[in-house]
């Protein structure tokens, strides 16, 4: 049940941060409005919670080795992870204008995933600053693609 729990939490957490900074970035390239970006937060935080939860219940079900308790709380874990770091995003959107909101919220998440990243690397006995780079370098990748391809959209679609 343990691993059930660490495969959801993981998976939430940083599916989480990833995929709203993504579109935090995005979307503020793209159209500069803090309407769309809350909206967009909270779409990541419940739509995409549902359907994250949905994917690693039917890939834990699809290896035919764990049990319906395990199934299910990894599904719940993933769920309630994803929902609770995604909706923190809103918090810098509400305080700061727009583009310190998204910066705020870049090291918000880059913070959380190196923090989440070091004690991974830690229980796991790997090398921490391998992992750590691994997984900061993805989220630097996704955050300037979101960038640029907000800025695209911004001016293809106008």
């Amino acid at each position: 049940m343990k691993d059930s729990i660490k495969t959801g939490f993981s998976f939430g957490l940083t599916s989480g941060i990833i995929t709203t900074l993504g579109l935090m970035v995005g979307l503020q390239s793209g159209t500069h409005s803090q309407l769309a970006v809350i909206g967009g937060i909270l779409t990541i935080a419940v739509a995409d919670a549902f359907s994250d939860a949905l994917g690693i219940h039917v890939s834990e079900e699809s290896e035919n080795k764990h049990s319906s308790k395990e199934i299910w709380l990894a599904t719940l874990a993933t769920f309630f992870t994803k929902l609770f770091f995604a909706s923190t995003f809103i918090i810098p959107v509400l305080i700061f204008d727009l583009p310190l909101a998204v910066l705020v919220s870049a090291i918000w998440g880059t913070v959380l995933l190196a923090i989440f990243s070091l004690k991974m690397a830690e229980l796991e006995k790997t090398n921490r600053w391998r992992v750590v780079g691994e997984h900061l370098l993805v989220a630097l990748i996704v955050i300037i693609l979101a960038h640029y391809l907000g800025n695209w959209v911004a001016l293809t679609f106008k």
